[in-house]
């Protein structure tokens, strides 16, 4: 009896290990090429902003600062975040007194890039269900209020999503229906993509929460939005050519889901944390080489671009490898 028992642990452990090698091994192999020389003007691209920028902490040099980085980087979409929601979708009015200073100074430093209202919250039971028709129109009524004090569009991050919720899609498209009213736009945090058709699933089940979502999911989301940027971390890959060639292939992935009209970002890791998700493997450099690579199979069918999360996080050899390996490349516009 004991003798099955250790020989069935070791057998599935052996199984494990196959696994993991043969991911890796075809991650490694989306690695290979050589990235093309230029990458589009595309989208400019995008930055996430912390709560900082809206809650008192930040002065007007630093936002004299953050002013010229944008200009530098060629940035379009700026995310605000203006306060996680509560679980019933309104908002505590004292967790953003100094919004409207962060929008009029934006707006009067950096005219023509879209200022949006980072709005989010974790869901689930206990937390924000957007099964619930009164929770969505409650956040709907938020949204319309940072529409009204003249953000340029909302930006939603709630995580997790399990895929094919019909929840968040009701929610987009109530939510789509408005900022195209205001001639604003909308935008979501998009998770990440299965890699294979159906992996979704027992990966739900395993791990008990989602994390990828279908490529169908994922186009059923942008059909409802205008710009999608895919969050392209928290992996766990260990090996920086490995996390290359898995944003290769979520790249791919996501110019085959979303229409041509939508302006699709793929989410830096310019972070650091010891979250376990997150390896030495997920760097800028490394996202970027991957987005480059998917752009040398499939030549520009949209708006395309890359977005850094977060500027509280993002370092000196972050911003470094953005300007030398994407906003350096881009080819003039027109």
């Amino acid at each position: 009896m004991v003798l099955w028992v250790v020989v069935s642990v070791a057998a599935a452990c052996w199984l494990v290990v196959s696994v993991i090698a043969f991911a890796v091994g075809g991650l490694l192999a989306e690695d290979a090429g050589t990235p093309p020389a230029r990458v589009p003007a595309g989208a400019g691209g995008g930055l996430w902003l912390g709560q900082a920028w809206v809650d008192g902490r930040r002065t007007g040099s630093d936002l004299d600062r953050l002013a010229a980085l944008v200009r530098r980087a060629g940035i379009r979409d700026l995310f605000a975040h203006i306060g996680p929601l509560s679980s019933n979708g309104s908002l505590d009015p004292a967790l953003d007194p100094r919004a409207r200073w962060l929008l009029t100074g934006l707006h009067r430093l950096l005219p023509g890039v879209r200022v949006q209202a980072w709005l989010g919250d974790l869901t689930g039971p206990g937390y924000l269900d957007l099964d619930t028709p009164a929770t969505r129109a409650r956040t709907l009524r938020t949204a319309s209020g940072f529409l009204n004090e003249g953000f340029d569009g909302i930006h939603y991050d709630f995580e997790p999503v399990p895929s094919g919720d019909s929840g968040y899609l009701a929610l987009l498209a109530a939510t789509h229906t408005l900022t195209r009213e205001r001639h604003a736009v909308l935008s979501v945090a998009a998770d990440q993509i299965e890699p294979l058709p159906d992996l979704h699933t027992p990966e739900q089940w395993v791990f008990g929460s989602a994390h990828w979502w279908s490529v169908s999911y994922l186009s059923a989301i942008a059909a409802r939005t205008d710009e999608i940027a895919v969050m392209t971390y928290n992996t766990a890959i260990p090996l920086g050519p490995a996390y290359s060639g898995y944003v290769r292939l979520e790249t791919g992935l996501a110019l085959d889901a979303a229409p041509a009209r939508v302006t699709v970002l793929i989410g830096l890791p310019a972070y650091h944390t010891p979250d376990p998700g997150h390896t030495s493997a997920e760097t800028v450099a490394a996202a970027i080489r991957g987005v480059r690579l998917a752009l040398g199979d499939d030549p520009q069918r949209h708006d395309i671009g890359v977005a850094m999360y977060a500027d509280f996080t993002a370092t000196t050899a972050d911003w470094a490898a953005y300007f030398a390996d994407w906003v350096h490349l881009r080819r003039p516009a027109g």
